[in-house]
């Protein structure tokens, strides 16, 4: 009975664990799965699996692939002079949810943050430099949060592009200061890209 009760204990914890995830959604998703079938338990168990071992960053974007380069790296349908710069994949996900924008991405893979230790270092910056300096990309476009975090790594890195023929543009502030991407709706951030400005 013992062991039976750690097992349970442990799924919740783990579900607590997460983002978002309080002491009651754990508990209620512990059982959630406790109630499903076999069959779906070990479907989803290899779901968690498979993104673990299957995914990793895109070699040119660092978006998520199984690949060496993502469905949209790849996609020749894809406009190769504008990139969007982005913090996490999640935001190209909120984006390309939009439906409007056509071009390609580059995912910083964070923010830069000085009192959490995070520098220009720990971020792709280096090889978005190295993307805009092969002269295909004509507008960057900083995605990055509307925060103190997302505004001081779009200054960063528009003093690394000063210099090359590239323009650089900003969403839009129609997104609220303080929010990020993701918890934008399509509306938003179809207004953000459509009113994006020169910095």
């Amino acid at each position: 009975m013992s062991e039976t009760r750690g097992a349970i204990a442990r799924l919740i914890d783990s579900f607590a664990d997460l983002p978002g995830i309080g002491r009651k959604s754990a508990e209620r998703l512990a059982y959630h799965v406790l109630r499903m079938s076999h069959k779906e338990a070990v479907a989803f168990a290899e779901a968690i699996r498979a993104v673990k071992e299957k995914l990793h960053p895109c070699q040119t974007c660092f978006n998520l692939t199984e690949g060496q380069q993502c469905d949209i790296c790849v996609d020749p349908r894809r406009d190769r002079t504008t990139l969007c710069v982005v913090e996490q994949v999640r935001d190209v996900l909120a984006l390309e949810q939009v439906g409007s924008y056509r071009g390609l991405y580059h995912v910083l893979q964070g923010r830069i943050a000085p009192l959490e230790g995070i520098g220009p270092e720990k971020l792709t910056i280096d090889a978005l430099v190295s993307r805009v300096q092969q002269g295909v990309v004509r507008e960057v476009i900083m995605g990055t949060n509307p925060n103190v975090e997302g505004d001081t790594t779009t200054l960063v890195i528009a003093q690394r592009l000063a210099g090359l023929p590239v323009e650089l543009t900003r969403l839009a502030r129609g997104l609220t200061v303080g929010a990020s991407l993701e918890q934008a709706n399509r509306e938003i951030l179809a207004d953000a890209l459509a009113g994006r400005h020169k910095l």
